[in-house]
């Protein structure tokens, strides 16, 4: 983190766990983390395929995705966690 972007004010933490709910990864592209983001969205996509292959055809769609399911899950709250960080932080610098 530059000088510049030191300064700038962060993205709200509310809008950022808004991000990561809709999209996986997208919380962490919005604070400036775009390969944290970027492989969050990989992993979900991939271990979503995975499961889906392995799954018995007779389970329901969160059942066949269940393993991508729950690196998005996991993504949530980090996402928000770093944002809420980086907001408090700003927060401090600047009263």
């Amino acid at each position: 983190m530059n000088a510049l972007q030191a300064d700038r004010k962060p993205i709200n933490p509310y809008l950022v766990l808004a991000l990561a709910i809709v999209l996986p990864g997208m919380g962490h592209v919005a604070i400036g983390q775009q390969q944290r983001g970027f492989m969050f969205a990989l992993f979900t996509l991939l271990l979503a395929l995975v499961t889906w292959q392995f799954a018995p055809d007779d389970r329901s769609m969160i059942g066949r995705s269940a393993l991508g399911l729950f690196v998005w899950a996991l993504s949530i709250p980090d996402a928000y966690r770093l944002a809420r960080i980086n907001w408090e932080t700003w927060k401090r610098r600047h009263p």
